[in-house]
């Protein structure tokens, strides 16, 4: 009788402690999410206007800072395709590392503290410096004593590779990328039931055929998750990109892999910055962060998706 008096005395009193640390929480996060707010509804409000279909169509032919005739089509085929050539580039290689730390390498190994200290390390390393290495290893070093001496031995003059390109900071982006691949991986791998692996195992499959038959598959809308995160850094992305490949201004389209190209994330900044009139520029500059935005979130949503689609594969499977 004591005890359960007791009992029901503990869950009636109130709990201040927990009540307080709830607010806190709530109150942080309604602040995070009206700070988000604000900043689209300025961005909006802004730009809004400046939208049209010819500012989405148009190129840079007839200036960039000519309220009336200025366009983003440069802008926006070059952001996508360097966003998707980053994701070409980093999804195999940033799997691969993370299927091997998951399921081959032993977690007391040296070389393998040595990968993750790197992983780690790599995660805060500024997005400035991945732009300087992607000028000092893949243009300087890869492409002018490596690529254009090998592909044009007879023309030592000739300079194709080694300067700025899509392909360079393309694969500067994916350097910078690769943590958020590798860890977003490395925890849907380590969510897949061991009971999967060793039902595999005792049926006569390979370790590498288990992998591919069993544990990719389920792992896949995480994997995913991974891309997703990579394509939201590096949509907005502009030091690593500032002197591998971007270019200040473009009367065309790029052809190749070898071709510099416009960018938006740039472009805002060339907008900000170099116009002699920033008030008069300002629809273009708001307007252009909007298509920005507005190509983030496309670019996620087809992401996500296309992970949806696998997850609802894989529960009809199952």
């Amino acid at each position: 009788m004591k005890a359960d008096s007791q009992r029901s005395f503990q869950t009636g009193r109130f709990d201040y402690g927990s009540f307080f640390f709830t607010g806190v929480t709530g109150l942080a996060t309604y602040l995070i999410l009206a700070t988000l707010a604000v900043i689209l509804i300025n961005v909006l409000v802004n730009g809004w206007s400046g939208l049209s279909l010819h500012f989405i169509t148009a190129g840079t032919e007839n200036g960039m800072f000519n309220v009336d005739k200025a366009g983003v089509l440069p802008m926006i085929i070059g952001t996508s395709a360097r966003v998707l050539l980053m994701t070409i580039f980093v999804i195999p290689v940033g799997v691969t590392t993370a299927i091997y730390l998951t399921e081959y390498a032993h977690s007391s190994s040296i070389f393998t503290r040595i990968i993750r200290g790197a992983v780690n390390n790599l995660a805060g390393v500024p997005s400035i410096v991945f732009g300087l290495f992607g000028v000092g290893f893949f243009i300087n070093f890869i492409g002018h004593r490596v690529m254009d001496p090998m592909l044009h031995p007879n023309n030592p003059e000739l300079i194709v590779w080694g300067k700025p390109a899509i392909i360079w900071a393309s694969l500067t982006l994916a350097v910078m990328t690769l943590p958020v691949v590798i860890v977003a991986t490395e925890e849907s791998l380590k969510a897949i039931p061991q009971g999967l692996r060793e039902a595999s195992l005792a049926l006569g499959a390979t370790k590498l055929q288990t992998i591919i038959k069993i544990v990719l598959p389920q792992a896949l809308p995480g994997i995913m998750t991974g891309g997703i995160l990579a394509v939201s850094r590096a949509a907005g992305e502009v030091a690593p990109i500032l002197f591998t490949g971007a270019a200040y201004y473009m009367a065309s389209l790029p052809h190749s892999l070898t071709d510099q190209f416009m960018d938006l994330g740039y472009h805002i900044y060339v907008l900000s910055t170099q116009s002699s009139n920033v008030d008069k520029t300002a629809p273009i500059l708001y307007a252009t962060v909007v298509v920005l935005l507005l190509l983030t979130f496309t670019l996620n949503l087809v992401a996500i998706f296309v992970r949806a689609q696998m997850r609802k594969k894989l529960r009809a499977l199952n």
